[in-house]
């Protein structure tokens, strides 16, 4: 025997039985097997095929048909050919052959693959095998046998899981409902056993008592029994009946049923243990004899109601004197001996008094599984020790005990929150809400952690994983076991009160005789017993809950909580560990119709560190209450949703469903989220706005799953109508904030014999009523569509499915409709398709969803309030990614620039092509094309970046053409100066030249005295005196510039009747405040609403207050003209042009013009002091650029400066002409030192861009996306607390980005230059020295003469200096004709330069020697400046979108307080202290010719229109500290004042390093 049990296990392969474990956690993840249908498989798939359909709660489990495997084909085939070959015998002969012939291996019994599954199970397997198998209305496994050494084990923790429902009627005749534990239950119990063989079957028999049509005991005749069972002998059964309340019950009671299996003899443990525990024993039997088998015991078991049944015998039923009852079976007609069998079993039940308590078993057995397994023992006693703190408490008030911080107090805050959010508060109430939701949770905190709680806590932190989990599974057990039966009396008092009220309606409605009132107190007293029902449960998720509240509230307060015996920090990651261990996680509480953000957000957080950042797919569900949604669910994914009637969902759970590795390889994620939520409609909800919760839970849903399963139960067309416009607006806003999720409906308990004639018809009105509801909900969200599918891509053939009935027949005796569990399996496949085209979401934009759509949903409108973070956040990588791949283009074209610039400069080319251009550049345009391609391809975001991948596509190519025509536009602009700028060039060189052969001809007469050091100095000085006294004379000196002068100048001629003396420094027009004083009304305008009259009584005169949005206007209109100006500076190339007082008339004339064309678009004019203030200011901030450009110029070019700086140059080469010097060496050092400035400039230029390259990549405040730009500026200016930089950050941002990059790039040149700087200039120049060695060997090969040599020598280095024959132009070329002594002095004298351009490399020299434009600050800022400038029409807060021109809305992650920018509240002078995100959610109004409401700004148009504020209320506690610690200045500043009431206490609490702190947790 034992060795066919082994074999059975092999052929199951489950290894040999003793230590194969069978984990619960690996049978519940998806498999590609548990999608497939199985009617047959073969036996390797049978262990799989039987938990699978388990799981799905198909009792048809048992019924799987073994496939053949080709061996057992090959076998047979063999077999039939050798019967050919035999030929046509007897007919006999050939069928004995046949049986013969046939394979000996047999098919296994249908039991032992469920018994040899049982004995594999780990506990956990166990108990769900064993309460599935329940649900299937199947008989359990009670004593179980070990296979190998046949010890008896009672699995009395596989019954832990299992509440039994049933139905009585009470004294009164009342139906009473009852539900509770089935291991508390006391029922009688009805033992059955049998003795030797029979041909009549036991468990037939008993299963004809409680339920004919259901084989509740698997028997001989089930489809797949065979004789070879092995598992099943000995193996105790049991089985429960329970009244449905009707007159049709067998029985009026509960009752349970054992069976033993096999001969009693043969089993006599477990037959002791039956007759000790029965209230009637039933013993099968071939026939009476006193000398059979089991008649010895037989004897002993007429203490109690016996019932003796005969196999052999015909007879009716007989009672004996002493109440044995005796049955015939042989020849009887079943239904007969059922109907015989029942009446015995109630009379016997009548007179006997014992019951049967499953957990009485253990006292008779010596092995109990709870008690073998140390896990489960430790698990016990501890949930035991927290179930001791309940003792003598009062069921309806033990939450308010045990767990303080969700009651009353949380309820409160959820209130205040939901207040706060909707806008309906007086705008003083803001602050005041503020502080109540903070004393709350300070209350919260201030509450004792319960001893309960904490006991919670510490077996959760201190415990191994197994005994923690099993902790979990006893802890509901123990409470189901501690409330179910309060909770029963309180739901038959609320259906019996529920009745009455409904009944009073009633006969209200038709005969008008009770009053309102008695209706009214009626309901009264069911909203109490509604209270108390609430107050009663007790679950899990209230224990987390209250570990939620712990957590938030110590949050909120920042403090730790006192006596927990742990950091409340940890408190997440326990929670975290339970979603791992299969746990579901309470998303929305129920209760208070609230998510938790700051604890769901942690928990998340932690689940991220425990998993990593995984890829899952979110299936929720929605529909109707109690219409099967958690059933569903459990049925799909083996999970364990709370289903029955008194337990039904409140709020929103979600739970994880893990995807085997096999799975992973053919879809995108990790885990499945199962979001299992209460359901609309909920009577419970009647006394609040049922409506209004019904949407938010939908629109939440929905948003939160890839993939909604929408639950219809029944075919009542108003209730489908109802719940359909639910749904219907829940997706239309999904539309609108562009979130796209998809959905299926389910429709339930559909007949199965008309489903098929229905589904076309069903569908077709669904479509209809579809349709219908979405014109409807279209109304109300305001939007433009007609039809289902214009909101979400919708299949009516594919995406609705028929469900057949839950039950077979009725409940509580009603097992799974089979029907239903493959409409189950159907459904999962489908599912599984939505599952393959999609990518899912990451658990970290889970987490972003959540909070986005909650904190939306607070508000009254969700479409206006969602702020889609994840979007955002992919938006923001994308900018991120546009800047490198705009920065590869920008860095590209800047080296292409520069070699053009220098052939330009070297007269080697004359026009600039741009198709040359594009050319030049293609190479690095397609590595940017394939970068950006595989970026939208293959980031884990490209759902949401797909939208944007042709608007990018766009803009890469418009970057480039603007790259390319703005190189072409700069070269030509340097092809045109240098034909203007040829004069300065050629007298420099005639100059410099004439210098070296006056020099060459005085040292030819002082040869002799060579070697006199003195003679010779004294010499050199008296003829370098007269020479340059002669070029000066001729070419007079540059002098320094004034341009406040030349600009006075201008005023002067402008303004004929205003003298010079009486010119005044004016205001800064970049930070003034307002530019009322500015304007005048146009006399033909008339008063349009554009102005507010208002009387200035310190200046006493009369004026116009601009609107805010004319002030808006003016203040862009000043910086456009700004930025246009400098880039008109920038175009006169002063460095190499030098400085024209006529540049200023230029730019005073662009300025005037500007201004006339501003005036004939508005209904105002400037003054005069408005074109002068701008003037000065411009000028002021520009004279810097200016001086600096010109001092370059004035070094090159003024002899005295540029001369004076050459005048060692010259007397080293003048000392080699006295010491007899070749031609050759002398022109190799004058070709030396004429190298030595071109160098300079390219080494300068070369490192400056490479510099720009590195601190793109490196410096902190620098390699990001806009907003990371502007959070170091932020925190700069934070730390520097200068208010003036704060108002020029305000009002002239984009000055201030460009002043903060400059010094961002001086502090990192500094920091770096030995490290970084100097190390970049020595590559570069040893790339320049490389390139003249190699250009002078290469002439020197090929030459023919010195003309020859030269061309060869200065072409190849044409693109990388300025440098070309023409500089040598009057040089003397008489007498060089040894190359190879011109080679070897530029080689010899080249180090020497260069040690003298590093030399005199300094950080103050750096900067100083590049041209204004080439320098790297001016480099990033070109790149980094090129963004939207656009500000917020409130709070000037700038949009943080990196790219110009964009088509998004404008936005910021955070805006400021508006009267940073002088806004005011309405008819007051008090400066606002509102938050835009706060002020858009107020009754306030700002006024644009009309009074517009804030809550509806975009009404406004123009900018307001295109911005995007979220009323989220989010407020960043840096600007908070900013309006306290500025305070007096801003009211100095704006003469006006903040309301004392405003600025808040929790303002005030802020320290700097809070606001710093602030901006790296919120951007």
């Amino acid at each position: 025997m034992r060795e066919k049990i082994e074999n059975l296990f092999h052929r199951l392969h489950l290894g040999n039985g003793h230590d194969c474990k069978l984990r619960a956690a690996d049978v519940l993840q998806l498999t590609a097997h548990s999608l497939q249908s199985h009617e047959s498989c073969t036996e390797e798939e049978l262990v799989e095929t039987f938990i699978q359909k388990l799981l799905m709660m198909n009792y048809r489990a048992r019924n799987i048909k073994m496939k053949e495997t080709n061996e057992q084909n090959e076998t047979q085939q063999k077999d039939n050919d050798l019967t050919e070959d035999m030929g046509s015998g007897d007919i006999f002969d050939q069928m004995l052959e046949s049986t013969e012939s046939v394979s000996n291996i047999s098919a296994v019994h249908p039991m032992d693959v469920q018994m040899a599954v049982f004995h594999c199970a780990d506990s956990f397997l166990k108990q769900l095998m064993v309460t599935k198998l329940s649900q299937c209305q199947y008989a359990l496994p009670l004593l179980v046998p070990d296979p190998f050494t046949k010890q008896i084990q009672f699995p009395l923790w596989t019954f832990r899981q299992i509440n039994k429902t049933l139905k009585m009627k009470n004294t009164n005749n009342e139906i009473i409902r009852k539900s509770q534990p089935i291991y508390k239950a006391e029922t009688p119990m009805v033992s059955f056993f049998r003795f030797d063989t029979l041909s009549s079957s036991k468990s037939q028999l008993i299963n004809s008592l409680i339920k004919e049509k259901h084989n509740m005991f698997f028997h001989r005749n089930c489809p797949g029994s065979s004789k070879t069972r092995l598992l099943m002998d000995g193996v105790v059964e049991i089985a429960w009946y329970c009244p449905s309340g009707k007159d049709t019950d067998t029985f009026s009671d509960c009752l349970a049923f054992c069976n033993l299996h096999g001969d009693a003899e043969d089993n006599a443990k477990q037959l002791d243990v039956l007759t000790e525990m029965a209230s009637v024993n039933v013993v099968l039997s071939p026939k009476l004899d006193r000398n059979g088998k089991g008649a010895t015991k037989i004897k002993s078991l007429d203490r109690k109601p016996l019932i003796c049944l005969f196999a052999e015998d015909e007879s009716t039923v007989r009672k004996t004197k002493r109440g044995i009852y005796m049955i015939g079976l042989k020849n009887r007609n079943q239904a007969d001996i059922s109907e015989e069998l029942i009446q015995a079993i109630k009379d016997c039940l009548s007179k006997s008094t014992s019951v049967f308590k499953l957990e009485d078993v253990s006292k008779l057995i010596d092995r109990v599984d709870e008690d073998e397994n140390q896990n489960c023992r430790k698990g016990k006693s501890a949930a035991e020790k927290l179930m001791r703190l309940q003792e003598g408490k009062n069921l309806t008030e033990i939450k308010e005990s045990l767990l303080p911080c969700q009651g009353t107090m949380w309820h409160n805050w959820c209130q205040r929150i939901k207040e706060l959010h909707q806008g309906n508060v007086i705008d003083t109430d803001i602050s005041r809400k503020q502080a109540d939701l903070q004393r709350i949770r300070e209350k919260q905190h201030a509450c004792n952690v319960h001893e309960f709680v904490k006991l919670f806590i510490r077996e959760l932190t201190s415990k191994p994983t197994d005994e923690k989990v099993f902790f979990l599974k006893w802890l509901p057990i123990l409470l189901d076991e501690y409330t179910s039966g309060e909770l029963s009396n309180l739901r038959y008092k609320y259906d019996k009160k529920w009745s009455e009220v409904l009944k009073r309606k009633d006969i209200k409605n038709k005969a008008g005789q009770l009053t309102s009132t008695t209706v009214n107190n009626e309901e009264t007293e069911l909203d109490r017993i509604a209270k108390e029902l609430q107050a009663a449960t007790f679950g899990l998720e209230h224990i987390l809950r209250e570990i939620g509240q712990i957590y938030e509230s110590c949050s909120a307060v920042k403090k730790e909580k006192q006596g927990m015996g742990c950091g409340f920090s940890t408190l997440p990651s326990l929670a975290a560990e339970m979603m791992v261990s299969g746990f579901p996680l309470e998303l929305m509480d129920g209760d208070a119709a609230h998510v938790p953000l700051t604890w769901v957000t942690a928990v998340l957080d932690e689940l991220i560190n425990k998993l990593g950042d995984q890829r899952v797919f979110v299936l929720s569900v929605l529909g109707v209450q109690s219409s099967g949604k958690s059933t569903m669910l459990n049925a799909m994914f083996g999970l364990q949703f709370a289903v029955s009637a008194g337990r039904c969902t409140r709020g929103a759970f979600m739970q994880l469903v893990k995807v085997s590795d096999e799975m992973k390889k053919k879809l995108t994620f990790d885990y499945i989220l199962v979001v299992d939520t209460e359901g609309l409609r909920a009577p419970e909800l009647s006394g609040m706005s049922t409506r209004h919760h019904d949407n938010v839970m939908a629109t939440f849903v929905v948003g939160l799953g890839n993939l909604t399963l929408i639950n219809i139960l029944g075919e009542n067309p108003s209730e489908m109508q109802d719940i359909l416009q639910i749904v219907v607006q829940a997706f239309l806003r999904m539309k609108k904030v562009k979130l796209n999720p998809s959905c299926m409906f389910v429709h339930q308990n559909v007949s199965d014999d008309t489903a098929g004639e229905k589904n076309m018809e069903g569908r077709r009105r669904l479509q209809e009523t579809l349709d219908k509801m979405t014109k409807l909900a279209a109304k109300e969200e305001v939007c433009d569509v007609e039809y289902f599918s214009d909101v979400i891509t919708f299949d009516i053939e594919k995406d609705v499915k028929y469900f057949a009935q839950l039950w077979e027949g009725s409940p509580p005796m009603a097992p799974p409709n089979p029907a239903y569990c493959e409409n189950i399996k159907e459904l999962k496949k489908n599912v599984l398709c939505n599952l393959s085209k999609s990518d899912g979401i990451m658990l970290s934009h889970i987490k972003e969803r959540i909070k986005d759509l909650w904190e939306a949903l607070l508000n009254e409108r969700f479409v206006f309030s969602f702020r889609n973070s994840l979007e955002i956040a992919a938006y923001r990588k994308l900018e991120t990614k546009y800047s490198k791949w705009s920065w590869s283009l920008r860095s590209a074209m800047l080296e292409i620039e520069s070699k053009l610039q220098n052939r330009i400069e070297n007269e080697a080319i004359h026009e600039i092509v741009e198709a040359d251009l594009r050319e030049q550049l293609i190479e690095k345009s397609e590595e940017v094309k394939q970068s950006m391609s595989e970026f939208f391809e293959k980031d884990k975001d490209r759902d949401i970046l797909i939208q944007w991948h042709a608007s990018f596509e766009i803009k890469i190519n418009e970057l480039e053409e603007s790259i390319v025509k703005g190189t072409k536009r700069k070269l030509n602009e340097i092809l045109q100066q240098r034909e203007l700028k040829k004069n300065i060039d050629d007298h420099k060189i005639h100059h410099e030249n004439t210098l070296f052969e006056k020099s060459k001809e005085l040292a030819i007469k002082l040869k002799d005295k060579a070697k006199d050091e003195t003679i010779l100095k004294q010499e050199f000085d008296s003829f370098w005196k007269k020479c340059l006294k002669k070029i000066t004379s001729n070419t007079p000196s540059i002098k320094d510039i004034d341009i406040k002068r030349d600009m006075k100048q201008i005023h002067t001629d402008i303004y004929k009747s205003t003298p010079v003396q009486s010119w005044k420094e004016g205001s800064d027009i970049f930070v003034v405040q307002g530019y009322s004083k500015y304007v005048q009304l146009k006399k033909s305008s008339g008063f349009t609403g554009h102005f507010v009259n208002v009387v200035n009584s310190t200046k006493e005169r009369f004026g116009y207050r601009l609107s805010k949005e004319n002030e808006t206007q003016i203040r862009n209109f000043v910086n456009d003209i700004a930025d246009q100006t400098e880039k008109r500076i920038r175009s006169y190339n002063i460095p190499k042009m030098g400085y024209n007082k006529s540049y200023i008339q230029e730019l005073a004339d662009y300025i005037r013009a500007r201004i006339i064309d501003e005036e004939d678009r508005v209904k105002y004019v400037f003054t005069k002091e408005f074109y002068i203030d701008l003037l000065q200011s411009i000028f002021k901030r520009q004279n810097k650029t200016f001086i600096e450009q010109h001092k370059m110029f004035r070094q090159s070019n003024d002899p005295v400066f540029y001369f004076e700086r050459k005048r060692e140059e010259y007397y080293s080469i003048f000392q080699k002409y006295c010491q007899g010097a070749t031609s050759a060496a002398i022109f190799g050092e004058i070709i030396c030192q004429k190298l030595k400035d071109p160098m300079e400039k390219s080494v300068y230029k070369n490192t400056a861009r490479d510099l720009a390259n590195e601190m793109k990549t490196n410096c902190e405040s620098l390699n990001g996306n806009r907003s990371k730009l502007e959070k170091h500026i932020l925190k700069t200016l934070a730390e520097e607390e200068n208010f003036n930089k704060y108002i020029e950050y305000i009002y002239s941002p984009k000055e201030h980005f460009k002043s903060f990059i400059r010094e961002e790039v001086n502090k990192y040149i500094d920091a770096k230059f030995s490290s970084s700087v100097i190390p970049k200039i020595s590559g570069n120049i040893v790339f320049l020295q490389k390139n003249v060695e190699k250009a002078a060997h290469k002439a020197t090969e090929i030459a023919g003469d010195i003309h020859e040599w030269l061309k060869h020598f200065t072409e190849p280095l044409s693109d990388v200096l300025i440098f070309s024959v023409k500089d040598l132009t009057g040089v003397s070329l008489e007498g060089i004709d040894d190359f190879n002594i011109l080679e070897d002095v530029i080689q010899k004298e080249l180090p020497s330069v260069i040690s003298d351009i590093i030399s005199s490399c300094s950080t103050e020299t750096f900067p100083a020697k590049l041209e204004n434009k080439d320098r790297p600050c001016e480099i990033l800022i070109d790149h980094l400046c090129q963004c939207c400038w656009v500000q917020c029409p409130f709070c000037a807060a700038i949009c943080t979108n990196s790219i110009e021109n964009h088509d998004e809305d404008h936005s910021v992650p955070f805006h400021r307080v508006d009267g940073l920018c002088g806004c005011c509240y309405d008819f007051t002078e008090g400066l606002s202290a509102d938050f835009c995100t706060t002020l858009v959610t107020t009754k306030k109004t700002f006024f644009t010719g009309q009074w517009i409401p804030c809550k509806e700004y975009r009404r406004a148009g123009g900018v307001y229109a295109e911005w995007s504020i979220t009323p989220d209320l989010s407020e960043l506690p840096y600007w908070k500290w900013f309006v306290c610690h500025f305070q007096e200045q801003l009211e100095s500043y704006y003469e006006r004042k903040f309301h004392s009431w405003e600025i808040s206490f929790e303002w005030k609490r802020h320290t700097k390093k809070d606001a710093i702190d602030s901006l790296d947790r919120y951007i």
